[in-house]
């Protein structure tokens, strides 16, 4: 039995050879946060929970660890930023295995805001797939600003056992932003 404890983090890694250059680095900014002392939230991060693949690696070996680490996960976070490709990444197919095959719930977080209080005027960011599943309320999704306490309270909460997000357009309250000092 696989027990769902992980969250997959999933971003575009935009076709670059150098991580940096590429969403990548908002992960590592997750994973500098989740190490901090001064927090108390700890990441289960779904890709350390699987083999490691590199870059090079066929593209049926990448699936299968995808696949692997998804089933390993209670959620799925999802890295939005100006640059997220429409299709044509890995990343549409991991949002299309995640909600129609595992059922994760989706914490769709955007880079570059300080508060989200009306998700469907960012659908320009959203991959194809993640469109598609939003506007077809399969996906179970809360969108939130790519910040730490947003994120991890979301994390948290939002799992495949733990409380229903409750749609596929669902975000914060105006004074959980405020709460947090993001407006």
């Amino acid at each position: 039995m696989v027990y769902r404890t992980g969250t997959y983090i999933a971003f575009d890694g935009l076709g670059k050879i150098n991580p940096a250059d590429s969403d990548f680095r908002y992960y590592v900014t997750i994973q500098g946060w989740s190490k901090l002392k001064t927090t108390d939230f700890k990441l289960t991060n779904s890709h350390e929970k699987a083999n490691a693949v590199r870059d090079t690696s066929k593209l049926e070996t990448l699936h299968a660890s995808i696949r692997q680490r998804l089933a390993s996960s209670k959620n799925m976070l999802v890295i939005l930023s100006d640059d997220t490709r429409k299709r044509g990444s890995v990343l549409s197919w991991e949002i299309e295995k995640a909600v129609d095959q595992y059922e994760l719930p989706l914490i769709v977080a955007y880079t570059g805001y300080n508060s989200i209080l009306a998700p469907q005027a960012l659908a320009n960011r959203w991959p194809s797939t993640l469109a598609k599943r939003i506007n077809d309320r399969s996906a179970a999704a809360i969108h939130i600003p790519f910040k730490r306490d947003a994120m991890f309270d979301a994390i948290g909460r939002f799992t495949v056992n733990g409380e229903d997000i409750g749609g596929s357009l669902q975000f914060y309250t105006e004074a959980a932003h405020r709460g947090w000092g993001y407006i």
